[in-house]
């Protein structure tokens, strides 16, 4: 094992690191408790825009919370923390990928964000002064 991963390991294991990942692991049910309500609520309610909201606004981070728990447990040995952790990573991918169709507040905002990131990293000046 490196010295990179064995600090990984002591960090998982202090206190610090397993208050993270208590909060980490929090977050990620969460995102599968509000993708269970918005699998269950009425499409087009109020209750599903909302769920839908919270279920995209965690799932990235809670891939990376998996992610991060995936690697403590190939570092530590654990092989069915591993499986178990594997599957629950695979399955908020395909919860977030399958329904691209479903309206919450995320909807459209790729486009705007990517306008408002080309705006705020354009030149100031607009056209350059002419060399002479």
């Amino acid at each position: 094992m490196s010295a990179g991963m064995e600090t990984a390991a002591m960090f998982a294991g202090s206190l610090p690191g397993l208050l993270l990942i208590s909060l980490g692991q929090t977050m990620v049910v969460a995102c599968l408790c509000f993708d269970m309500v918005r699998a269950m609520s009425v499409p087009s309610s109020h209750r599903r825009y909302v769920a839908s909201t919270v279920f995209r606004t965690l799932a990235v981070p809670s891939i990376f919370v998996m992610a991060f728990s995936v690697l403590v447990d190939v570092i530590l040995g654990s092989w069915l923390d591993l499986v178990l952790a594997v599957f629950v990573m695979v399955a908020i991918i395909f919860r977030f990928h399958q329904d691209k169709d479903e309206d919450n507040w995320w909807k459209g905002k790729g486009r705007k964000l990517a306008g408002w990131a080309r705006r705020q990293l354009a030149p100031l000046g607009g056209v350059a002064p002419a060399m002479g």
